[in-house]
């Protein structure tokens, strides 16, 4: 991956590095010369996402949990706060354990960031959105979100960070940013997160049947794992405050997404439907034109091309 950064760091915390997306912009960050310092307790994160860069120079790993400290030696001049449960299958399983990395996980965070005069990037998310009544979403909409049902810890968990990350800018003149991720996918997912793309994947290679919940006309917009990293830098780079959406724009049906992944993979899995989640949003789509405008940032790889290096990825883990 070739990621351009517009600005030069020394040295970078991430937390939840260990984690899908956090060990790509691990990766991404010492490729571009930075020290980088992953810290993660492992909850959700796997040490394979991180096993290549512990012999690089200039990578530390500290495992720790976010919401209770922070120890990571010298002051950093970036902190992107990367730590949560993202899959339903993870915020479900650890509901209070969400609530806290993005509560108090976040402060700690704000806190090192602040204290260092470093830049902080928070991690937020499209479930900021809800069940969305607009389509697309932009930064301005403020959602449609169920306060207490099944996804709520998750959700109000990032909403939260949001507005604390906010405080922060506001009150104390901390350099922060907000960028919301849309639906994310490439390697290093787990098979068993929950989340569609590596549940079809693995479902297509064991040749089972790919479990589409409700009728499958829900939509959702994937962002190639490369294309997130590189719009987070940019981010990062920019100075801007956010909150900025960071996904791809092209929308796709979860029936459309798993007859692609039977036709890529050549399986002779079938479809079958199962009963929908609880508040499962029906749309999901970027607005990116902010993006765009600022950053200069738009994704590259298309749903084809991400799916296909995705399916060689999962090939290999399954010789493995």
């Amino acid at each position: 991956m070739s990621t351009v950064i517009s600005r030069k760091w020394e040295h970078a915390v991430v937390t939840g590095g260990a984690g899908f997306v956090g060990s790509h912009l691990c990766a991404a960050l010492l490729d571009a010369g930075a020290a980088v310092t992953c810290v993660d307790d492992l909850s959700t994160g796997r040490p394979e996402n991180i096993a290549p860069l512990l012999e690089r120079p200039g990578f530390t790993l500290v495992r720790a949990n976010v919401a209770q400290e922070l120890p990571v030696g010298r002051p950093p001049d970036l902190v992107l706060h990367f730590a949560s449960p993202a899959s339903p299958a993870d915020y479900l399983r650890l509901p209070l354990h969400t609530m806290e990395t993005g509560s108090l996980g976040t402060r700690n965070a704000l806190k090192l960031a602040h204290d260092a005069e470093a830049r902080f990037v928070l991690a937020s998310t499209s479930e900021v959105y809800g069940d969305p009544q607009q389509n697309p979403q932009d930064e301005r909409y403020w959602g449609h979100v169920n306060p207490v049902g099944p996804r709520s810890v998750y959700d109000e968990a990032k909403r939260f960070g949001e507005a604390l990350t906010t405080a922060h800018a506001e009150t104390g003149g901390t350099d922060t940013c907000i960028v919301r991720l849309f639906n994310t996918y490439g390697p290093r997912m787990r098979g068993h997160d929950g989340r569609a793309v590596p549940t079809f994947v693995r479902q297509a290679l064991a040749g089972e049947p790919l479990t589409v919940t409700g009728d499958g006309l829900q939509t959702r917009s994937l962002c190639y794992v490369d294309d997130t990293v590189a719009g987070v830098l940019a981010a990062a780079g920019h100075g801007m405050r956010g909150p900025v959406n960071i996904g791809n724009p092209g929308e796709i049906t979860m029936l459309a997404l798993a007859r692609l992944v039977i036709a890529l993979t050549g399986s002779r899995s079938e479809i079958r439907y199962i009963e929908r989640p609880v508040d499962d949003p029906a749309v999901r789509c970027p607005d990116i034109t902010l993006a765009r405008d600022k950053l200069g940032w738009e994704p590259l790889v298309g749903a084809e091309e991400g799916l296909r290096r995705t399916i060689d990825w999962f090939r290999a883990e399954v010789r493995r």
